[in-house]
Formats: C-alpha cells, sequence, structure tokens
C-alpha cells in the first residue's frame, strides 16, 4: 500500500516529438482487468455481513521483521503501518473493504454516512458524521474532533514520516501548518452541526481515498499533544492498544465502545491481537512452516524467502496469501541525455530480467511478474499492451545490439553510467552485476560507481549533474488510481529529479495529466490508462522491470484470511480463530 522514494521516468523520442493532444486521449478499448479498489459502495451500512463459519475468541498473532509495519501509532504520521491500524483501531471518513463477490477491494463509508459529496468542480466535499461513534473512553466522536485530527495532518514537523497530502490539496495547505503551530482557526474546515465542509485548493476527485487514511479521522483535542498521544491514540475502531513496548511488541485488546451496528467493514471475532517486532525472516517462516502451538493462530505479514515458498506450496499450500501489488519497478534513462528512443528501447531488449529477479532475491512468476505497461494488472484502467516485441520478461540482446546499429552506435559505444549500494532495496550488489552484464551483451558498454552506502549513493542518483545516465526505481501508489501516479512519475522537471527521476519534459503530457486529474473519479481509470499507453509506445519512457506480487502465510487455526490487493497485505477486517 504504501509511495516508496522511488519513480518511474518519461524519455521523449528524439525523432517523433511531443505528442500533440491536449486533452484526455481517447478512451476506447481500455482493456481493463477487475480491478483493485475501484469500486465504490457509497450506501453501505452496519453491521458488515457475517464471515461464514466465523467464531469468536481466541489470540492472533502477528509477526513482521519490518518495524515500520507496526510504528509510529500516531494516527496523523502512520503511513506504512496504514493497513494494520486502519483495519483494526482507527476509523476514518470511508475505508476499504474486500468484496468477496468482485475479488476486490471497494471504498464504502466508515465514520461519514457516505464517501461524500462534492462540489461541480470538487474543490469541496461534504461529509456527515454518524451517530453512534464512540472513542474507547465513551466519549462520542464529533465533527470538531473529526475536524482537529484533519487539521493535525498539517504539520509536517510534528508527524515529519506521514502522508501530506492535505498540505498539497487542502486550502491553504501551504501556509496552514496544524494547530500546535498556526492554531485551530481554518479556514480550510466548515462544520455545521455533525457535517463537515472540506475546502480545497484545486479540484481533487480523488478525495475518497484520502478519507481513507487514519489521517482524515477524529482525535480529541484534549490530550492530543504528539509526544504524549503516539504512546496511545484513543481508538474508534474494534481494538485498542493493551500492552506496548515500543520498537518490541504490541497487544491490541477488544474495545467494549464499538458499536458493529455503525462499521460497514469490521468485525471483532478475535479477543486480541498480539504483534511481535521485529522478528527475523527466518524465525518466522520456520514457525509458520512447522504450524505447532501459538504458530497455528500466527499470520505472516511479510513476503516468503523462495526457499520457503517452495516448502510452503508443497507442504500448506492452502495457507498461503497471494496476490499482486500495486507496485512496479523500472530502470529511467534520464531524458536529457539518452534522448533517441531506439536506444532507449534497445535497454528494454538488453535487460536481463530474470537473472536480476533472483539476485534480488525475488520468485520469478510470484513476487516478480512480467511487466509491459506502466500500470500493473488490476489497476483501475490498465490496458493490456506490451511496447516491445518480446514475451513479457524476456531478453533479446540481439535485438538491443540491432536498434543500436540502427541508432548509429557500434557495440560498446553507447556508454550507460549507473550508481549503486550493495544493499539498496531496488538493485542490491548482485543485481547490478546481472544488470551490467546484461546491458552489455545487449551491446552497451556500462559504467558502474559503486558507494558504501545509500547516503554516498543518493547525491548521484538525485543531482541532476552527477555522471549517472540510468537510475533505478519504481512507484507504489498510495491509492488505486492514476491521480496517485502520473502527476507523481511523470510531469515535467526541468532541474528537480525528485520522483521523476529521468527529468521528464514533455508539456503535452502535462496537459493531459491535468486534464485527466480533473475528470469525475469514475471517468479517470479509461483515460489514465489510455495515457499509459500513448505514452509507452509514443516514447517508450522508461523501462518497465517488473511488478511485485506478494505471497505471505499462515497457521492453520487462522480463518477468514483474504488478500488486501490495495495494501498488499493479508486483510484483517474477517479474522476468526477456528476453534
Amino acid at each position: 500500500m504504501t509511495a516508496t522514494a522511488c519513480a518511474v521516468v518519461l524519455l521523449a523520442a528524439c525523432s517523433s516529438g511531443e505528442s500533440t493532444e491536449s486533452g484526455p486521449p481517447e478512451t476506447t478499448d481500455t482493456g481493463a482487468d477487475v480491478v483493485s479498489g475501484t469500486g465504490f459502495d457509497p450506501t453501505r451500512q452496519g453491521p458488515a455481513a457475517d464471515v461464514e463459519g466465523a467464531t469468536e475468541g481466541g489470540i492472533v498473532t502477528i509477526l513482521t521483521q519490518i518495524k515500520d509495519n507496526v510504528e509510529p501509532l500516531d494516527p496523523s504520521e502512520a503511513y506504512q503501518s496504514v493497513p494494520l491500524l486502519s483495519s483494526l483501531v482507527f476509523r476514518s471518513l470511508t475505508q476499504y473493504v474486500y468484496d468477496p463477490e468482485q475479488d476486490a477491494m471497494v471504498v464504502v463509508p466508515d465514520i461519514a454516512t457516505d464517501i461524500g459529496t462534492a462540489n461541480d468542480d470538487f474543490t469541496e466535499w461534504e461529509y456527515t458524521i454518524r451517530e453512534g461513534v464512540r472513542f474507547e473512553d465513551g466519549t462520542e466522536v464529533t465533527a470538531e474532533d473529526v475536524a482537529y485530527g484533519i487539521m493535525r495532518s498539517f504539520d509536517d514537523d510534528a508527524f515529519p514520516n506521514g502522508p501530506h497530502y492535505s498540505n498539497e490539496f487542502f486550502l491553504d495547505g501551504d501556509t496552514y501548518k496544524g494547530p500546535y503551530k498556526t492554531g485551530n482557526q481554518y479556514d480550510g474546515i466548515e462544520i455545521d452541526g455533525n457535517t463537515l465542509t472540506l475546502k480545497m485548493a484545486r479540484p481533487f476527485p480523488a478525495m475518497p481515498y484520502w478519507a481513507t487514511w487514519p489521517a482524515m479521522g477524529p482525535i480529541p483535542q484534549a490530550g492530543s499533544l504528539p509526544a504524549e498521544y503516539k504512546l496511545h491514540p484513543l481508538a474508534t475502531g474494534p481494538y485498542k492498544f493493551g500492552e506496548y513496548k515500543p520498537g518490541e511488541s504490541l497487544t491490541l485488546v477488544r474495545n467494549d465502545q464499538w458499536d458493529p451496528d455503525t462499521d460497514p467493514g469490521r468485525h471483532q471475532y478475535v479477543d486480541e491481537f498480539h504483534l511481535e517486532y521485529p522478528t527475523p525472516v527466518e524465525q518466522i517462516e520456520s514457525a509458520l512452516l512447522a504450524d505447532s502451538g501459538e504458530a497455528q493462530t500466527t499470520l505472516g505479514w511479510d513476503s516468503l524467502l523462495p526457499s520457503t515458498l517452495l516448502t510452503a506450496q508443497s507442504d500448506a499450500p492452502d495457507r498461503l496469501v497471494t496476490g499482486p501489488s500495486l507496485c512496479m519497478r523500472s530502470l529511467s534513462p534520464d531524458y536529457r541525455k539518452i534522448d533517441n528512443i531506439s536506444v532507449r528501447r534497445a535497454i528494454g531488449y538488453a535487460h536481463p530480467y530474470e537473472d536480476v529477479w533472483r539476485a534480488n532475491g525475488a520468485i520469478p512468476g510470484v513476487t516478480a511478474l512480467a511487466a509491459t505497461s506502466v500500470l500493473p494488472p488490476g489497476f483501475p484502467g490498465r490496458v493490456d499492451y506490451n511496447p516491445l516485441s518480446t514475451e513479457p520478461g524476456q531478453t533479446d540482446p540481439a535485438k538491443s545490439r540491432e536498434l543500436l546499429r540502427e541508432a548509429g552506435y557500434a557495440p560498446g559505444e553507447y556508454r550507460l553510467y549507473i550508481a549503486s549500494y550493495k544493499d539498496d532495496v531496488f538493485y542490491p550488489a548482485e543485481a547490478i552485476v546481472e544488470l551490467a552484464e546484461g546491458l552489455e551483451r545487449g551491446g552497451f558498454k556500462v559504467t558502474v560507481y559503486p558507494q558504501d552506502s545509500l547516503y554516498d549513493k543518493n547525491p548521484m542518483l538525485f543531482d541532476p549533474s552527477s555522471p549517472v545516465n540510468l537510475r533505478q526505481g519504481g512507484w507504489c501508489p498510495d491509492w488505486p488510481s492514476g491521480s496517485s501516479w502520473f502527476p507523481q512519475v511523470f510531469s515535467s522537471s526541468d532541474s528537480d529529479i525528485g520522483t521523476n527521476r529521468a527529468l521528464f519534459h514533455e508539456e503535452a503530457v502535462d496537459d493531459q495529466i491535468e486534464a485527466i486529474s480533473l475528470l469525475p473519479l469514475e471517468e479517470q481509470p479509461a483515460a489514465w490508462g489510455a495515457l499509459d499507453k500513448q505514452i509507452m509506445t509514443k516514447y517508450y519512457p522508461l523501462v518497465v522491470t517488473q511488478y511485485l506480487g506478494r505471497v505471505m502465510l499462515h497457521g492453520s487455526r487462522v480463518g477468514g484470511v483474504s488478500y488486501d490487493s490495495v495494501n498488499a497485505k493479508p486483510y484483517l477486517k474477517n479474522l476468526y480463530v477456528i476453534q
């Protein structure tokens, strides 16, 4: 679920120039798959439908090797911890739920009575807070509490690691800095009884997605100072915080103030959840494979190692939770330096896909999926096309050399420069070796700049004046819409690499991104998919090297497990212990 500080890039074709279209591209024949998180059910009400066979009682243990999967606990700063906290502890204006009929995630109301009502140009959103939602201390949630929680989300100093979409989209988000700095008077939120009107600085059709985040939920003003509140934020969901040892463990216990009649998505079957972290992945997987004692009611929160998957596929196939994520990985040629589309395509043909996947610890076909388009399978509006003539994920060094000859370069004449760091999450040292060897088989000459640390690598990666002309990256959107993808990684930049690692610059593409971003949310998916195809076939601006899949394991007595394709995690709202 989460966005990483990595990005895809667009590279312009050297001869074809800019696209001449300025509005949204054609949206016919999208070839969209059944999608993750694109459905909306604005009228769904509580209680959530019973899970067949579910029983009450028992304890579920969740093990993860990554501390950030659990902390921070403060709703205003929750980021990687959102799938856990939103499922069990914190309620927001809207929420994702798993719909078994669609086998997909859909957006439904949460503490609001619907998913939001917008004005004609999406610069105002109205939410009415439902009656009967309470904090764990018994106090009923009011519109003022929600407004205060939202105002807190503007403070990027108090909550530096949290999402900051409020600053970007809300009225005066560039100047209002939250209640601790600017005060409680904020013109971007109006309250009338239990109804809030949220005012935007510019049209924001994607508000129902942002509204699913804990930062868009209630926080009482009293006792909310960050240093104190982060140790025990008040729950509104079916579970509240019990014993907490920062950086080690967290126990969630039943919240007796949660009313299922007010909640269209959650259940409270389990008595307690025990979270232990960081736990070494080998220890997690060994316990889950053994499936004895407490391990039978344990859920793994991290993707399996390749060796473990082979055993699990043989011994415990019914206990695997698998599915795609919304993430992809890519190589980004520098748009200013590699200005010939034949050279860019040559990189795509020469890339040693499976060799890099294996060197990166991925499992071909499971956690590393062959890629074509920018948007991954299941993404709203995705078009099924292939910008290269080879099968997805296949290497063709002969075709690469042919394209380089057509572009006027002899074997070994065109030089690629790459920065590396041995423990890089995308391309560790072993993967860089495979990458460089593959590109050289394709007719390139590769120079690698090995760095001692990520802090040494990043200046080379993000400094436009560095010699690097091929950058590693990828993207994970914060919600399943092109509005959380294309503006961030394709919008033009002349000097700032940021999330546009190729320094891509095409005004016509910028115009289309802006136009599509203003469409009603239900009209956007097809337009984003069509733009994806247009960009990759006209410009081939980046090499999409893989989509990311996930595979996790759980004990034999954990029931109600399904896959949350928005967050690429097991879906927690339906869990129960098989008695």
